[in-house]
């Protein structure tokens, strides 16, 4: 029997459209003097109590829609918002369908500390301002496709003022509805037209069904009329099942730490796949908790808190043999719980809906009791509908930590209210996300107040630690790091004073490389314009890869006038990037537009490293773009020849007069930038502009040589090989070093080794030239062999060796590895 008929003999009121509408809904009347009659769905979980793969399973099929919608490539941009409180499972289960898009719901839950970034009116509701709260403000301000899910689509106006208020602080190009049933009548339907016009954005609609509601005239006082008929009369009380009452019993889910309760405040592909990991077990503790004869099981939600209770029951559905028309087999388990359990699901609501114990009717029964969560309207009544005389023998109430209140448990509370109407009653506990307020992010630091550098050429997101004592001797450095008592990105080395000698060859270096250079910072920032966007935001890896960005900005400007902003971050091997300044860049700029910058490929460990630290951020692209790629690790780059880039000769003089970067708990917080150290006391030998201004001066004549090998580069093949890798871990086996990450390829790892660690000796590819007469300096003045070898793909490779032993020394003093 369809459950609208009673109010539709009664008012009129009947639906028009797909045949599936009547399977789909139900109709009531609201107590509301905004709307009469209230659409009730059968695969929602909220009004009526389903079985939850049903559920989950509408959701997920319409987040299925969605991607063949968009395409995969679009899809892989989206972010779902759901909204408070009827759709924020619905739309959690279309974010899941969909695949690894993240998720955030609005709520009419203020949160303490945490500033929204947005909200609107839901014109029609009882309780209408929707907020939005996400930790992470990034999550809205990519230009992907945005999904707005809700339960019913009926006029449009709440998603109106919806994309009205977010397009004006996020536009992007792209919007889809996503509902479970469209009843918006023609009218509804050309203002949307007309509103995706003006915007000049396309908006899609998908839903399982489409129809429109029948509203004859005066319906609205007529429905008033008849609910307070009922309501004067104590229509459907809620029968009592049972005689006495059932005491509450607690059970501790295990739930994950650091997995949101919900989409509050944003929810992540690395989230759900947390949670996916550890329902098995919380659904098993929840089993052995439940009476061995129990047979019909209810798992109620909490308003707002859908997602996870309904993921517990899905969970719980398929552990006891699932629900009597959604079975998923016959799983027992390990307490020998009966199987072929009938679970069901639904969830709280503040939502006033007159009960009528009618066939023909879509809510039976109510049962009230106060809320108990502290909410932001008071301590106003909550229902839970079509739960009494349903014959449940166990319910289990599902709340955050936030609702498990005195009022929760109080005489009258939910618990309470529920005992009479089932023989056990369990209560689960999630906990809570209660993000911490993020305070205000710093500015970009700018020379000449810090580094040497043009405050046009680079901003530095980074801490000032100037003022901090860093630096520590060379041997005491590298015995800490290989005995895993530090990071090496928790001290400095004591910058090298280059010899009048050695400043010698670096000027010789950068007269006879700076054409070969200024070709290939043409050729990859040609490859960046082309090929990842016409107005690339540049982000450096501090610091050997912002003299490279420096220089990028400036070919972009002497060859197309394009003034490109330009960043320099902190990425620290084995810690990750700097996650203050990915949200800085995201607050700022549009993700997909930021270009990370670095002076040259080795074996690939920051290539790598980089695309791991963004695997949590969204919309960012981890492909590195580099003037050398040696390593064959990158497909942007300038040249893959391992040739000496003068920036590599020297330490802070050559990047800013900026130290390499720091990261240390105690100097660096958790909303923190990563720090580095500003030696203005080095100025007097100072040749970071001295680089970039020999460089640019050769770019006028590599523009014709820049352009043919850009074209060959756009029609070659670019594809990675990592054959650096491959060589590193050959040369670490052959050497007897069991360790990659002591094995610097390259003439720039190798300068490095011999500036600020302690090597054991330098691999030289036999017949190198003037390319590696810094390195063969450098060792001798630090008593370092030099072996030439055939067959190496580098010019050369510096050797840490691992069994450090203090004590040995080199020629100019400082202390060297001894095997």
């Amino acid at each position: 029997m369809w459950s609208g008929s009673w109010v539709e003999d009664r008012l009129g009121v009947g639906l028009e459209g797909d045949p599936s509408l009547r399977e789909l809904l139900g109709l009531a009347l609201r107590r509301n003097p905004k709307r009469a009659h209230l659409l009730v769905s059968h695969v929602l979980g909220k009004h009526v109590p389903v079985a939850p793969s049903a559920v989950h399973g509408s959701g997920a099929g319409l987040g299925r829609r969605v991607r063949e919608l968009l395409g995969d490539a679009d899809a892989a941009r989206a972010v779902v918002l759901g909204y408070a409180e009827t759709a924020t499972g619905l739309g959690h289960a279309v974010a899941d369908g969909l695949g690894l898009a993240p998720y955030l719901h609005s709520t009419r839950r203020p949160v303490p500390g945490v500033t929204p970034v947005g909200g609107f009116e839901e014109e029609h509701s009882h309780a209408t301002s929707h907020l939005l709260l996400p930790e992470d403000p990034a999550l809205l301000s990519g230009d992907g496709p945005l999904i707005l899910v809700d339960d019913e689509f009926s006029t449009g106006r709440t998603v109106l003022n919806t994309i009205t208020a977010l397009h004006a602080r996020f536009p992007r190009e792209r919007y889809v509805i996503v509902a479970l049933v469209d009843m918006r009548g023609p009218a509804d339907r050309a203002r949307l037209t007309g509103f995706a016009a003006e915007l000049g954005a396309r908006v899609d609609v998908l839903a399982l069904a489409s129809g429109t509601v029948r509203l004859p005239a005066g319906v609205l006082e007529r429905g008033q009329a008849l609910v307070a008929e009922h309501e004067s009369a104590g229509a459907a009380p809620a029968p009592l099942g049972r005689a006495g009452h059932a005491t509450p019993q607690r059970v501790e889910l295990g739930w994950p730490a650091g997995v949101p309760d919900g989409g509050r405040h944003g929810f992540t592909p690395a989230h759900r796949s947390r949670l996916e990991a550890a329902l098995p077990g919380m659904a098993a503790r929840l089993a052995e908790a439940l009476p061995r004869d129990a047979r019909r099981v209810l798992v109620l939600g909490n308003e707002e808190l859908m997602y996870a209770p309904l993921r517990l029951a899905c969970a719980l559905e398929e552990a006891l043999g699932g629900s009597a028309d959604h079975a998923h087999g016959r799983i027992g388990t390990a307490s020998g719980t009966a199987t072929g359990v009938d679970v069901r699901f639904s969830t709280t609501t503040r939502s006033p809906v007159l009960a009528v114990d009618d066939p023909g009717y879509a809510i039976r029964t109510r049962i009230g009791f106060p809320a108990h969560d502290d909410p932001a309207d008071g301590p106003g009544p909550r229902y839970a509908y079509n739960v009494a005389g349903a014959g449940f023998d166990a319910v289990v109430a599902v709340v955050d930590s936030h609702g498990d209140t005195p009022e929760l448990h109080a005489p009258g509370g939910l618990l309470d209210a529920l005992a009479p109407h089932t023989g056990h009653v369990l209560l689960a506990v999630v906990p809570s996300r209660t993000p911490e307020a993020a305070p205000a992010m710093p500015e970009p630091l700018r020379g000449p107040a810090f580094s040497s550098y043009a405050p046009e050429d680079v901003g530095w997101l980074l801490q000032d630690l100037s003022e901090v004592t860093l630096e520590a001797p060379t041997e005491e450095r590298e015995e800490a790091i290989q005995s895993g008592g530090a990071h090496y990105a928790e001290s400095l080395p004591v910058e090298y004073q280059p010899s009048a000698e050695y400043q010698a060859l670096f000027r010789a270096a950068l007269d006879a490389s700076a054409s070969r250079m200024a070709r290939a910072v043409g050729v990859v920032t040609e490859t960046v314009l082309a090929e990842r966007s016409p107005r690339p935001v540049l982000v450096s890896l501090a610091r050997a890869g912002t003299p490279v960005g420096v220089l990028m900005r400036r070919w972009a400007r002497h060859a197309y006038g394009l003034d490109l902003p330009h960043y320099a971050v902190s990425i620290v091997r084995g810690r990750g990037i700097d996650r203050t300044a990915l949200r800085w860049l995201a607050a700022h700029h549009d993700p997909a537009d930021v270009v990370f910058v670095d002076g040259w490929t080795g074996k690939g460990a920051i290539t790598r490293e980089l695309a791991d630290a963004l695997a949590g951020f969204e919309g960012f692209d981890p492909r590195l773009a580099v003037l050398a790629d040696p390593g064959r690790c990158v497909e942007t780059y300038g040249t893959r020849d391992d040739f000496l880039i003068p920036s590599a000769c020297l330490n802070s003089t050559v990047s800013g007069l900026i130290s390499r970067t720091v990261l240390r708990s105690d100097l660096v917080g958790p909303h923190d930038f990563h720090g580095a150290k500003f030696y203005r006391e080095l100025a007097g030998a100072d040749v970071s502009r001295d680089l970039i201004e020999a460089v640019a001066a050769r770019f006028p004549d590599a523009r014709e040589q820049v352009a043919l090998d850009a074209k060959d580069m756009a029609a070659a093949d670019r594809t990675p090989t990592w054959e650096g890798w491959a060589a590193v871990e050959r040369i670490s086996e052959e050497f007897g070093i069991h360790d990659v990450n002591l094995v610097k390829p390259g003439v720039g790892e190798t300068t490095r080794v011999l500036l600020r660690r302690v090597p054991w000796k330098i691999l030289a590819r036999r017949g190198a030239g003037a390319d590696l007469g810094h390195v063969r300096l450098l060792a001798a003045q630090r008593g370092v062999p030099v072996e030439e070898v055939d067959g190496l793909p580098y010019s050369c490779v510096g050797l840490i060796h691992p069994r450090y032993t203090r004590g040995a020394t080199g020629a100019d003093g400082t202390a060297v590895a001894a095997p």
